[in-house]
């Protein structure tokens, strides 16, 4: 039976109580990646690149907007009280996920239980960089000259991710490096390529560019391998520090209660974009090392951030942080 286009209107008109989302497939607009951290640092670096990958794979513009506050929290908390749709997601890493929470007394959510990881896009390894004029090369040399006498080590500040690997490494070595806490990571450059301080603990991106020209050298990254881009650099565990890894890490999420299918459906566009040679490439020349494929799903990301969760709590009693 044919249906006329009187019938065909009248129906339609009488189904304006269905609601916007039922015809609309995700996303149909703009969806917004927060930064908790002011533009510049990796954090906003690994934004940008999965913004203009999952945009492409998704079809639609990914913003980048910056809300930086209160070490990561400001914007954490923007996007934990968010609307559960999908359109406002949050560049997720260390501090605002599994640091503050042992620095900060009033956080507005909770990082295990307010977001719903999407993926994990990137790991900047920690290393340890000494100048030139300290004359220690090994890291065993370095352990057992901190017991004799100062070696100022500095760190992107007080409960900084930096700092918590720093104190990780002091307790399980039996060093006595002095930390030397500055105000973000790239403050403390001047000072370490000058000498000011003994060196740093810092990520692979700030320290690299600077290895080996004369005035500073890594003498060990905490990873579980050496870094592609310069071989010649001793893990921590090559020095005699078992088991040794940290890394800065950034990642995707959104707020909890996002539909399993809109998450599911962001995890495929980050999956994409990760696999692409173009952003692993950016990547590697950052100083960064490529996510393992497991650890780039929603239960990767959720199952490394626990884990970091617990690190970090064991490492902040090390160094004697108490949430203020």
């Amino acid at each position: 039976m044919s249906v006329s286009r009187r019938t065909l209107l009248a129906g339609l008109a009488a189904t304006p109580f269905l609601s916007r989302p039922a015809f609309a497939a995700y996303p149909d607009r703009t969806i917004r990646l927060i930064v908790p951290f002011a533009p510049g640092g990796n954090a906003d670096f690994v934004a940008r690149i999965c913004a203009e990958g999952m945009g492409r794979v998704l079809g639609q513009t990914i913003t980048v907007e910056s809300r930086a506050g209160a070490g990561g929290s400001l914007g954490a908390t923007q996007v934990a009280t968010a609307a559960p749709d999908g359109y406002t997601l949050l560049t997720g890493s260390n501090g605002p996920l599994t640091v503050n929470p042992f620095v900060q007394a009033r956080l507005g959510y909770d990082p295990l239980k307010d977001f719903a990881p999407v993926g994990l896009a990137n790991l900047a390894p920690h290393t340890l960089v000494l100048h030139d004029t300290v004359g220690i090369k090994t890291l065993p040399d370095l352990i057992a000259a901190s017991r004799q006498k100062q070696i100022n080590i500095g760190t992107a500040g007080v409960g900084s991710a930096t700092h918590l690997t720093l104190a990780r490494f002091n307790a399980a070595t039996g060093a006595n490096l002095t930390h030397v806490p500055y105000r973000g990571g790239g403050a403390l450059v001047p000072d370490m390529l000058a000498g000011t301080i003994s060196g740093a603990m810092t990520e692979m991106a700030t320290s690299l560019p600077h290895h080996g020209q004369g005035k500073v050298r890594i003498i060990a990254v905490a990873s579980e391998k050496r870094p592609t881009q310069a071989s010649d650099i001793p893990t921590f565990i090559d020095g005699g520090v078992k088991d040794f890894t940290a890394a800065s890490y950034v990642g995707v999420l959104a707020p909890a209660k996002t539909p399993a299918e809109i998450v599911s459906t962001l995890e495929q566009a980050i999956l994409k974009t990760l696999a692409e040679k173009a952003t692993q490439d950016k990547f590697l020349a950052s100083g960064a090392e490529l996510v393992p494929p497991a650890m780039q799903t929603s239960k990767g990301f959720a199952e490394y951030i626990k884990g970091e969760y617990e690190r970090s709590k064991v490492a902040a009693q090390l160094a004697g942080l108490k949430p203020e």
